[in-house]
């Protein structure tokens, strides 16, 4: 048997478990938001926030893909229920500068532990280059992601193709 239709069987199982994986994914975080008593959005957003900090109301339009209008919205309603604060940026009156609460962020974690811990169970098994490998891929996922992204925010044209591969 030719090396051809292993690798063309691989890249197809491939495919077909990144796809299942990211359904899963997307069914968990909706029965987690449920859970949790929020949209999906507010959950975007507050793992957004429990991430990079402090941000303005634009880059968390930008990261969940949602208009301004409906950030705006959802950023009232997650401070009227007591996770996040706003103010006005002292350097531009017109940014809102939205932080995140740290003890109602320490809430979001508690329907994660038992994901949380059998996933770091499931890394120990990797061998470090194992890791680095699936590192590199999800970096480069990453990047395909927000080049798609920009081109349907943008009204671009499908241009298709990986995009360019990092080096090592």
């Amino acid at each position: 048997m030719s090396p051809e239709p292993t690798r063309t069987s691989a890249i197809a199982d491939l495919m077909r478990a990144g796809r299942e994986m990211s359904r899963l994914s997307m069914v968990f975080r909706y029965a987690i938001a449920d859970r949790l008593g929020l949209t999906v959005s507010d959950l975007e957003c507050l793992d957004f926030l429990a991430d990079a900090g402090p941000a303005t109301a634009g880059q968390i339009a930008d990261r969940t893909n949602l208009t301004t209008g409906a950030v705006t919205s959802m950023l009232r309603r997650l401070q009227q229920s007591g996770y996040l604060t706003t103010e006005r940026d002292p350097a531009d009156r017109r940014r809102v500068i939205v932080t995140p609460r740290p003890e109602r962020i320490a809430e979001l974690e508690q329907p994660y532990e038992r994901f949380a811990s059998r996933t770091a169970s499931l890394i120990e098994g990797y061998s470090t280059d194992e890791l680095t490998l699936l590192t590199d891929h999800y970096t480069r996922m990453h990047q395909m992601y927000a080049d798609e992204l920009d081109q349907l925010r943008d009204g671009r044209p499908h241009t298709g193709g990986p995009g360019p591969a990092s080096s090592p």
